[in-house]
């Protein structure tokens, strides 16, 4: 996903200005996809110049005003043309991932594990965070297809939240328990096999 992607889909769901689109990214789609407000603002510029966003008409003065944005016809097909394409899914790229890897070659301290276990607070404050957000959304029910397509990536984000919750329970519990002994195999890995 890129960033002006996820602009033109804001502004499709709701004309915005800047600061808007900046609280929304806080609010909903930086679960997912962050920015800052330097890169929002960037990309405005960028998509208004290529003919996809316009500022919408006011009456009044502009200077001192936010502009607010809305999707043109060319926006609207570059993001169907987005949607449509077809995307490798992406490498894993977490820096605890690389940082425990790491701690295999010069051991695992007790910083680290005190960052594994920061880790899962925060994971279940997010799946703990998105359950009351699925909560809220059954009791206004799904009657759209955005609503629907909203409860998909919802249920995607639960899903991976509990996910690093298990996981990081697991490696906590692994990183407690006795050293295998030399040679030995990791818990739940496979023997290994013959050239």
């Amino acid at each position: 996903m890129s960033l002006p992607h996820a602009i033109l889909t804001a502004l499709l769901e709701k004309p915005s200005s800047g600061l808007e689109l900046t609280r929304r990214f806080d609010r909903s789609i930086g679960y997912f996809w962050s920015a800052t407000h330097q890169q929002i603002y960037r990309e405005l510029g960028k998509l208004e110049k290529a003919g996809f966003i316009r500022a919408l008409p006011t009456d009044s003065p502009t200077r001192g005003r936010r502009k607010e944005y809305e999707v043109l016809v060319p926006g609207r097909e570059e993001l169907g043309r987005w949607v449509g394409e077809r995307e490798e899914p992406r490498a894993l790229r977490d820096p605890l991932m690389l940082r425990l890897r790491a701690a295999g070659v010069v051991g695992v301290g007790d910083d680290l594990v005190e960052e594994l276990r920061r880790h899962r607070e925060l994971h279940s404050a997010r799946l703990a965070e998105y359950r009351e957000f699925q909560r809220r959304d059954a009791e206004r029910g799904h009657g759209t297809e955005r609503d629907r397509v909203q409860a998909l990536v919802l249920q995607g984000g639960i899903d991976l939240e509990r996910f690093w919750v298990n996981w990081l329970e697991g490696a906590l519990a692994d990183l407690a328990g006795p050293a295998p002994a030399p040679g030995a195999a990791a818990p739940g890995a496979s023997p290994p096999t013959a050239p």
